[in-house]
């Protein structure tokens, strides 16, 4: 996954300028994490101002999004006190719950708006699905590890739009299909064919796509009205590989 330390000390300053200035009292009570969370928006503000001519803009609302899901609520107990740093953490089983910058850019590629359908491949801990189910947007996420998969779905249950299953997310959710936007959060060798078969003409799919962990790229995939796709690279990243299917 992409770092972002380059920005953290600007990030931070800008955010003891903002409290100088005056934040309420009362923000913190009832929240241990509301300051490390308005920290990170602050560092993902700063480090989308660097890179908006480089790769894509990072909408507002998205970062509004962030600013209230609980990450800490979606990683283990051990690295809770780590849930607000811009890097991904380990969940277990070999996988990580996505840096949170990386995680605004997707969702942002994503385009998720109110009544749309939005396949999730790769559940992981559930914090992906959390932000796109704030966009009343229902959601589908497909684990195929099955302790994840069982930890994410009572994590979600405060989120009655999201529905998840154990499975091979490979081969999509052809049930519920087709969909307005597919969120893969791990790297495929190649686009696979049935996530493609189910994105509706007009559909935005965000990818990673390399077979190294070291040459991945994050790719956004637009069916245009005829059911024709293309393809556009957006930023070199590392993600955990996209198991099943081949």
């Amino acid at each position: 996954m992409q770092g972002g330390a380059t920005f953290v000390g600007i990030a931070r300053m800008a955010v003891l300028v903002a409290a100088l200035c005056g934040t309420p009292a009362h923000a913190r009570q009832g929240d241990a994490y509301a300051q490390p969370r308005r920290e990170l928006i602050a560092e993902l503000e700063v480090q989308a101002r660097a890179d908006a001519g480089t790769t894509a803009r990072i909408d507002r609302d998205v970062l509004d999004v962030l600013a209230r899901v609980p990450r800490h609520d979606y990683v283990p107990a051990n690295e809770r006190d780590h849930a607000y740093e811009n890097r991904p953490l380990a969940i277990g089983h070999g996988q990580t719950i996505s840096q949170p910058y990386i995680v605004a850019l997707m969702t942002t590629l994503a385009r998720p708006r109110a009544g749309q359908k939005i396949l999730e491949i790769g559940t992981g801990s559930g914090y992906q699905a959390a932000v796109l189910a704030e966009f009343d947007v229902q959601v589908y996420s497909i684990e195929i590890i099955a302790p994840l998969a069982e930890q994410a779905a009572k994590r979600l249950k405060r989120h009655p739009n999201v529905t998840t299953r154990k499975g091979d997310g490979y081969y999509g959710w052809k049930e519920h299909g087709p969909f307005d936007s597919i969120v893969v959060t791990a790297a495929a060798s190649s686009i696979p064919p049935p996530l493609l078969a189910q994105l509706k003409p007009g559909g935005r799919m965000v990818i990673p796509v390399g077979s190294s962990f070291f040459t991945q790229t994050l790719m956004l995939v637009e069916k245009d009205a005829q059911g024709r796709a293309r393809t556009r690279q957006v930023l070199p990243v590392r993600f955990v590989p996209l198991t099943g299917g081949h």
